[in-house]
């Protein structure tokens, strides 16, 4: 089947499936990490809370990374 689509058509396939499938698992981690800890992390946030602010950036950041190294490489 992948032979008949065009390389660029299945690359930004592949890139909005990707990116889709990254919100998604960033959404998923941050609800789960929301019931691990003994704090609401909206309200935290709406206090202005530094620590919690930047604990969800490494949150984002990690789930993105691996995710966009495992989408990446399977690209090859």
């Amino acid at each position: 089947m992948t032979e008949s689509l065009d390389p660029i058509i299945l690359n930004f396939l592949y890139a909005f499936m990707g990116g889709a499938m990254t919100l998604f698992f960033m959404w998923v981690g941050c609800k789960i990490f929301n019931h691990i800890v003994c704090f609401n992390i909206s309200d935290e946030l709406s206090k202005a809370n530094i620590a919690v602010g930047l604990m969800l950036m490494g949150i984002f950041i990690g789930i993105g990374t691996a995710m966009g190294l495992v989408i990446g490489l399977g690209l090859n």
